[in-house]
Order: structure tokens, then sequence, then C-alpha cells
């Protein structure tokens, strides 16, 4: 039964996250709550050793965090905003990194994970408003407040004071032991609760006040991402677009290099089996992230096209899958191999981020009006002049 209850927990931070691209508000709140009462869940279970519970966790919030990032890619018209969460997701990703590695929780509080309620702040706007009425002012001075006021003083609370929320309720508001249940706590002190119903219905009152004074939407409120909240779509990529995409650029080549690499290096602290060395989880990640490249940009010259994120993400599987494969039964240097299960999850995860920023990139590129390199520009410009070239001979002959 305990192996049952943690299995569950840990499938619902994997696939609750997925949902944060279309449904980011309820999603990133969803993800945010397990995040909050996993830890009380395991307590609960007899015999479960939790000791390594950090490492697990930052490895669990840096992955829905991470697909909260990519749904920027797609989501966010506004190139400053955008700015502004990629450098607070990168900013924390390394700080979760330095941490897993040094087990030195200070460094959680110096590289606090700000961009989590960024994101939130910015989608709860949208759920009613164009979050582009707000200036490059209003964006620095949301971050800065929720980096100042918000995540400095939980930064400290969790990682340096080292308190729950659960615990310091049960002991300190109704002044009962650990050990006690809830139902135990709520009859030592009822009154608490009938308080805390009063102030969230006061709350309630006000925030009901404060809307009724906020300017006109621009839309009716909705928790669901579409083309017209996000600032236009594309419903369908043409292929000359997705093979010029699907180029090797040295911008997204790299930073998907960089972000998936992290990501592994933390989930390898948690993932049992793992034998391989940080050199050679990084190298892997460099010869996965090209052969996608390659691969990809082959299929999409072809007219080739992936009809959903779905079947997208099962074509990169398989291409990951014959380098995973290949690894698992070839020996690798100083004599260790692949273990097969760690290298499925790997293979997964791999797949999963190279699908999401492949996709929401490319339509982010073509929604901003610049989705052509510039040497896809000068082969068109070279088409151009050869047709024009030919009809000038055809009409001299």
């Amino acid at each position: 039964m305990g192996t049952a209850v943690v299995l569950l927990v840990i499938a619902g931070r994997l696939l609750v996250p997925l949902l944060i691209p279309r449904f980011p508000v309820p999603a990133i709140i969803a993800a945010l709550v397990l995040d909050a009462v996993d830890q009380t869940i395991f307590q609960q279970v007899p015999g479960l050793d939790i000791a390594g519970y950090q490492q697990y966790d930052k490895a669990l919030d840096v992955y829905y965090l991470a697909i909260a990032y990519l749904s920027t890619l797609q989501n966010w018209s506004d190139p400053f905003a955008f700015g502004i969460a990629r450098f607070l997701f990168y900013y924390r990703l390394v700080g979760v990194v330095a941490f897993e590695f040094s087990d030195s929780r200070w460094l959680l509080l110096v590289f606090p994970n700000t961009f989590e309620y960024f994101f939130i702040a910015y989608e709860v706007i949208r759920c009613r408003w164009a979050p582009t009425r707000l200036n490059r002012r209003a964006l620095i001075a949301l971050a800065a407040g929720i980096w100042i006021v918000i995540k400095l003083p939980q930064e400290w609370w969790l990682h340096i004071a080292e308190l729950d929320v659960t615990d310091e309720v049960k002991t300190k508001v109704f002044g009962v032991g650990l050990a006690d249940g809830w139902g135990t706590a709520v009859a030592h002190r009822w009154w608490v609760v009938i308080v805390a119903l009063a102030v969230l219905a006061a709350l309630a009152v006000a925030v009901r006040a404060g809307v009724s004074r906020l300017p006109e939407g621009d839309w009716p409120f909705g928790f669901v991402v579409s083309a017209r909240t996000r600032g236009g779509n594309v419903a369908r990529v043409p292929a000359n677009v997705r093979a010029s995409q699907s180029a090797f650029l040295r911008g997204p080549l790299i930073e998907k290099i960089v972000l998936v690499s992290m990501l592994l290096l933390v989930f390898s602290r948690i993932v049992p089996g793992v034998r391989a060395t940080n050199t050679q989880i990084v190298v892997t990640v460099i010869i996965l992230v090209v052969a996608n490249s390659v691969v990809s940009h082959w299929i999409a010259g072809r007219g080739t096209e992936w009809t959903s994120t779905v079947s997208q993400f099962i074509a990169v599987s398989a291409i990951n899958a014959g380098v995973v494969v290949a690894l698992v039964l070839l020996p690798t240097p100083g004599g260790s191999t692949v273990t097969p299960l760690p290298s499925l999850f790997f293979l997964l995860l791999i797949s999963l981020i190279v699908t999401l920023y492949d996709r929401y990139r490319m339509l982010r590129k073509l929604r901003s009006g610049k989705p052509f390199p510039i040497w896809v520009l000068r082969r068109r410009l070279l088409e151009r002049t050869r047709r024009t070239v030919a009809g000038v001979g055809t009409r001299s002959d």
C-alpha cells in the first residue's frame, strides 16, 4: 500500500505539469499543491525513508518549471516578459544544479524560485486581460516584488530555518503535538477554524471589491490558453518553414543542450541505478540533441508534418531510442554499461523536452514574423534571381 501511494504521488508530479501549456493557472497550482503536500503524505507511509527528500523535491520542481518555461515560448507574445521569464528560470535552474551537487541549502536562498510566481501572476492576468497591457516598468516591478517580498522569505523559511507549514500550524496555532491527528488539533482549539473562516470571508469580500474596480476585461474570464489569448497562433506550419526551423541554429541548439543536460544532471541524483558519470550524461545529451536536429531537418525538408504534439513526441522518442539502444548494448568507456530502466526514463524526459522546445519555438518564431534564418533568406533571394534571369532569357529568345 505504501509503495502504491508513493508511486501515485510521483506519477501525479510527472503528469499534472503536462497540462500547463494548455491550462497554465489550474495546472501549475495543482503542481504547487502536490509539491506542498507530498512530504506530508510520505511521512504517513510506515517505514519510508525520506532522508533524500530535498533532492527528489527539487528535481521534480525543475521538471514542472521547465514545462512552464517551455509553454512561454508558445504562449507569451511579449518578448520583454519572455526575456524576464527566461532569465528567472535559468537563474533558478543553476541554483538547483549547484544545490544537488553540494547539498548547500543556502544556494536555494541565493537562487530563489521567482520564476514560478512570476509565471503564475502573468497567466492570472491573461485569464481576463491581455498581459501586453503591462509595460516594461510594470513587468520589472512585478518580478522584483515577487523576488523580494515573497520568495526570499519563503526560501529562508523552507531551506534555512527548515520549517514545515503543517507542522508549525499544528504545534504553534492549534497547540498540539506532531503525533496528534488533525481531529485532535481542531477539537483542542476549535475557535481557530472559526477565525480562519472569518479571515477567508473577509479576503473574499476584499477581492470582490478590488476586482470590481479593475479595468474592463479584454475577453471573458477563462483558464484555457487559446489563439486569441496568446496573441495569435499558427494552425498549420508550412514544410519549408519547419525545415528552416529544424536547421542547426546555434542559439536554440545550445539552449536545448544546456536545458536537457541540467535537467538530467539533477534527475541523475534521484533516479536509482544511474551509473553514468556527469560527463557521460552531458555527452549523451549532446549526441541525442544533435541527432534529433539532423533527423528532424531531414524529415521536415521532405514535407513530413507532425499532426500533433503526441505524434512528434513519438517520433522524437523513436529517434532517441535508436541511440539509447546502442548505448545499452555497447560498453561505455571504463567498462561501465548503461542500465535500461534509467535510460528509458531519461529517454522519455529528453524526448519530451526536445519535442516541446522545437514545437513551441517554431510557433513563436512564426508569430513574431521572423521565422527564417539569414541563410534561408539568402537562398530564397538566389532562387528568385535565377527565375528572373531565366524569364529574361526566355523573352529574349
